[in-house]
């Protein structure tokens, strides 16, 4: 097998890490390529699931002794503490790995001082490589451990003139078949679903991952989160049947705004300790505007389809925009065609103080 470039390496690491997407948390992806002293591959991992191997001692395993004198390129910062599986800087030095190379160094205080580790026991540390990618693969952790609450994805449907229903209030399905499905396979890579109650009482939503072809449901489930101030979820709804765990967040558990609704900075602050890493705001436009007037949301995902209703509810209520001004202006970051439908990708830009 011919040698491979450290930049090479490191593709293939953010490549392999993105496996692991909605299976590890608490914990974050990572992905680690082993090089020998020759340059040449003899071991690759990732992190499938939390509690599980980390990416690296996966790679170790597959290199066996070739690891010795080699090249550990590796997306975050090996980990220097004992957890549910011990440290990676430890399995590193053992297995005589001479250099490690790292993307994005640990933010959690927890966890880090990895390349302290090795470089107190000889290992060569280089940090930096291919940085901008490896966050982007990991940016839901990563925001999260560095500010301690979630990142948050706002997703809406919506026709072309940004109706969400019709004016009789019948919404399904505003969207086709393919992007139910792209919204499934959204739901899987999260910690938690988002919906306020008004949503649960309009539509008795599930909140699940699954196929819908054919009804079977993801293997891991996240966490369904009715934000509900007064307590008004019903006993029968389908929130509470069981698929999947359910927290009806309520003003009195969680601490009341000025509104006396519930605090939404205090309710991902519980999720953050919760171990909710990154979670998905589905419902309604009233939750979805008091969150982006709070300057809590992190990306938003659109499913536009080609209909025109003319009237009915919008996607979006107040969202503290009272003249152009104040508009919530948003960068583009993709736009994919889902079935007949677009899906477009875009981030609020940061405000100026």
């Amino acid at each position: 097998m011919a040698s491979v470039s450290v930049d090479e390496a490191m593709r293939r690491a953010i490549e392999l890490a993105a496996r692991g997407l909605g299976a590890t948390s608490p914990n974050p992806v990572v992905g680690c390529v082993l090089l020998d002293a020759d340059g040449e591959v003899v071991g690759e991992g990732f992190h499938a699931y939390a509690g599980g191997p980390h990416a690296e001692i996966v790679a170790l395993a597959q290199a066996g002794t070739r690891a010795r004198g080699g090249t550990a390129v590796v997306t975050l910062e090996p980990c220097d503490h004992t957890g549910r599986t011990g440290p990676c800087s430890h399995a590193l030095i053992a297995a005589g790995v001479a250099r490690v190379v790292v993307a994005v160094p640990d933010p959690n205080p927890v966890a880090s001082g990895g390349a302290a580790t090795l470089r107190a026991a000889g290992v060569q540390v280089t940090l930096g490589v291919r940085t901008q990618e490896a966050e982007a693969g990991n940016v839901a952790w990563l925001t999260s451990m560095r500010r301690g609450w979630p990142y948050l994805i706002w997703k809406y449907a919506a026709t072309l003139d940004g109706r969400s229903a019709a004016a009789d209030g019948t919404s399904m399905w505003i969207t086709s078949e393919a992007a139910r499905m792209d919204v499934h396979a959204l739901r899987g890579t999260v910690d938690a679903v988002l919906a306020g109650v008004g949503t649960v009482l309009a539509d008795d939503p599930r909140l699940t991952a699954r196929n819908l072809r054919d009804g079977t449901m993801a293997i891991r489930q996240p966490l369904r989160v009715v934000v509900d101030s007064s307590g008004r979820t019903p006993a029968d709804a389908r929130v509470r049947d069981g698929a999947a765990r359910t927290w009806v967040a309520t003003a009195a558990e969680v601490g009341a705004g000025p509104d006396g609704r519930v605090d939404l900075a205090a309710l991902l602050a519980e999720l953050h300790h919760r171990g909710v890493r990154a979670a998905l705001l589905e419902g309604g436009p009233t939750l979805a505007g008091a969150f982006l007037a709070a300057g809590l949301v992190d990306r938003i995902v659109g499913y536009v389809a080609p209909k025109l209703l003319g009237a009915g509810p919008t996607a979006l209520l107040d969202a503290g925009v009272s003249t152009i001004a104040d508009a919530i202006d948003l960068e583009i970051t993709d736009v994919t065609r889902v079935g007949p439908d677009l899906r477009i990708t875009a981030l609020p830009r940061k405000r100026e103080a």
